[in-house]
């Protein structure tokens, strides 16, 4: 308590550095995280390979799409780390500006870096809980929705679409699906004609996309 009753107001260096250190605990469980993903996807990897052995084709579309979309949520979540450490090194800035001016000025780059935080869905309760914080300790200004760099689902599909044949052919070594990078179909597949095989059961099809819901939760 200060003077007259009043709370005495917190360091402002101190608030950085605690929520610094909240920040980095939520890396370290993107870590954990990222290498969950990765076992889950060494897992369905195997299941193509075999399924590709079968030549069923319709179960491995399913598996490549699961591979998709595991990878995916890697590559968001690694951006998530980076953002954090941009977070994290503009706190140390403003920091820097408290020692020179006394004061800390709001920043409108640790408000975008928060905005896109929140909608990772491994993080965003800690991170709006964050962004409240700093919003009250003058650190960001306040939270603004951000609608840019939405895509369509058409391009999403079609990017989909064009995956599942690198994947293929990746996972399989070619023996199904096509090298994007050369666009040219596999040996043994004629152009216009798929690869014989069983047909997915609608069963089995509805137990594979549980595993792919299980696998991106």
């Amino acid at each position: 308590m200060g003077l007259f009753g009043q709370t005495k107001q917190k360091d402002p260096r101190e608030q950085v550095r605690e929520m610094k250190r909240k920040l980095r605990h939520e890396q370290r469980a993107i870590d954990r995280n990222i290498n969950h993903i990765k076992r889950e996807e060494l897992k369905v990897k195997k299941s193509l390979q075999e399924a590709a052995k079968a030549g069923n084709k319709d179960v491995c579309k399913i598996l490549a799409k699961e591979m998709i979309g595991s990878r995916r949520a890697v590559s968001k979540l690694h951006a998530s780390k980076a953002q954090i450490n941009s977070v994290c090194m503009q706190m140390d800035s403003q920091v820097a500006m408290v020692k020179m001016s006394g004061s800390m000025k709001a920043s409108t780059d640790v408000m975008k870096l928060m905005n896109k935080l929140t909608k990772v869905s491994e993080i965003s309760q800690t991170m709006m809980e964050l962004q409240k914080e700093m919003t009250k300790a003058g650190i960001m200004e306040e939270m603004m929705e951000d609608t840019m760099g939405m895509e369509s689902d058409e391009e999403l599909d079609e990017a989909a679409d064009e995956e599942v044949e690198k994947i293929l052919f990746e996972v399989t070594k070619g023996q199904l699906g096509t090298d994007t990078a050369i666009s040219t179909p596999i040996a043994g597949e004629a152009e216009d004609t798929e690869i014989a095989g069983p047909a997915v059961s609608s069963e089995e099809e509805d137990d594979l996309q549980s595993r792919l819901a299980a696998l991106r939760s």
